[in-house]
């Protein structure tokens, strides 16, 4: 299998407790990381070539992934 990098893992390697509680305890916050694991996955594929893409959604899904972080790191922040 090969690395796919930007997963939640690796954004936030010091809360990585914080993450498995939250996507057990709060629903949204599973939500949130789930669509955050497919956006990354479908911009990995498309930067390997395996599904390409037009410039402009791969654009679009850069910026989906950055505002879902940013909720998640709210999210963790406020938890924490």
């Amino acid at each position: 299998m090969s690395h796919t990098p930007h997963e939640l893992a690796e954004e936030f390697p010091q809360a990585l407790d914080l993450i498995h509680r939250l996507k057990l305890e709060d629903a949204h916050f599973a939500r949130l990381a789930e669509e955050y694991h497919e956006v990354n996955r479908a911009i990995h594929r498309a930067e390997t070539l395996v599904e390409p893409v037009a410039e402009a959604h791969e654009t679009d899904m850069r910026r989906k992934r950055m505002q879902l972080k940013d909720e998640i790191a709210k999210m963790l922040q406020a938890s924490a």
